[in-house]
């Protein structure tokens, strides 16, 4: 299966394993508390507000608009995302956007008001995100453009080596092929688009399409099940939009979505877009000097999510099928069907082998062995 595993995540030892999801668990707990407060002081009268709009009363594929909302607010913050990107994916489509029109504020009407609520930093970002016609920008023009993922696990290993040159040697060099690809497909000055609703032409900067991109990762994770996958056809696990099946019924057969092959080529461009900006930045301090050019965005911080090893993992979807078929078999069958103790392990560790990436396997084996009386 193509993969890619960076030098620092393959020599992590447990020690900084264990840091790091320490830093997780207190990333989480204000929102298993309640204490939304103490993870952004206006979070409480912000979900108030959406709340009041009628966000809570909108379907939204299993569960309502709002949850979803909140859901993607969750997975930006447990990323360590900047407040104004977080921010946004708590209003993401509040104004509709390309896919769905669930618009419960008019731009023309409420953005002034979603602004002194949010910040002029977040209501630009969400005002882009509900106007640009985000199929085409995040899929057609970056994810398709690599159809070949053993390209982009090269591409990860030969960035990985031009980042650790431009800082310690200050060796750059353009004319490397993951950089040409990287910046052909996304020019470091950004990209032009059409408005979804007037047709006007839209310039959009490098890191605001990066941020986009994450933020589709956070969206796609929190939202997409196998009902999607029968609405669109998604038969191969690669997310490609192949179909546009309206006779699929909701909520389908419950089966875990097979998204996870799409966000971990998203996670990979991100990432190669992400060292790209560093050396070039970092270029441009030892040439000139230090400076933030805000004509590009700059001040957005790109981080990286700790998900997929931070985002250096393809997981192969074939792979995906697999151990979500495995997974399946473990946990979804009737009393005739009943397996044994050992015979449900061996389903789910082959599961977690194929795909390591996905929790409740992992939570199904610990109950497993639990009721087991096995001590790990």
């Amino acid at each position: 299966m193509p993969s890619y595993t960076s030098p620092s995540s393959s020599n992590a030892c447990p020690p900084q394993q264990k840091q790091q999801l320490q830093d997780l668990i207190d990333s989480a707990r204000p929102f298993l508390r309640g204490e939304e407060e103490t993870v952004d002081s206006a979070l409480p009268s912000l979900i108030s507000v959406l709340r009041s709009a009628g966000a809570g009363e909108c379907w939204h594929k299993h569960g309502s608009f709002l949850d979803h909302l909140m859901d993607v607010y969750k997975i930006l913050k447990l990323w360590s995302a900047p407040d104004e990107v977080a921010r946004c994916g708590l209003f993401h489509s509040t104004y509709s956007n390309s896919y769905v029109n669930l618009a419960i504020f008019d731009a023309a009407t409420s953005g002034d008001h979603v602004r002194r609520l949010i910040g002029d930093p977040a209501e630009n970002l969400i005002h882009l995100f509900c106007v640009v016609p985000r199929q085409p920008l995040i899929h057609d023009d970056l994810l398709f453009q690599y159809p070949s993922e053993s390209e982009l696990v090269e591409h990860l290993k030969s960035s990985e080596e031009s980042l650790l040159k431009a800082r310690e040697e200050g060796i750059f060099d353009p004319d490397e092929p993951w950089q040409r690809k990287i910046r052909s497909v996304l020019p470091p000055d950004g990209v032009v688009v059409k408005h979804i609703k007037t047709g006007e032409d839209l310039r959009v900067s490098r890191r605001v399409v990066a941020t986009f991109l994450m933020m589709t990762m956070a969206d796609f994770s929190d939202q997409i099940f196998g009902f999607q996958d029968s609405l669109f056809e998604n038969i191969d696990g690669r997310l490609g939009f192949a179909g546009n099946n309206h006779k699929a019924i909701w909520p389908g057969d419950g089966k875990p979505g097979l998204w996870m092959n799409s966000i971990s080529r998203m996670g990979a461009i991100y990432s190669l877009i992400v060292r790209d900006e560093e050396i070039m930045i970092e270029e441009r301090k030892r040439s000139n000097g230090d400076g933030v050019d805000e004509s590009r965005d700059e001040q957005i911080e790109l981080v990286i999510p700790p998900v997929l090893e931070g985002c250096t993992r393809i997981l192969d979807a074939e792979e995906q099928i697999k151990a979500r078929d495995l997974y399946w078999k473990a946990v979804a069958c009737g009393e005739e069907e009943k397996k044994g103790e050992e015979e449900m392990e061996g389903l789910l560790l082959e599961c977690v082998e194929r795909n390591p990436f996905v929790g409740e396997p992992h939570l199904v084996l610990g109950q497993l062995y639990m009721g087991m009386g096995r001590r790990l």
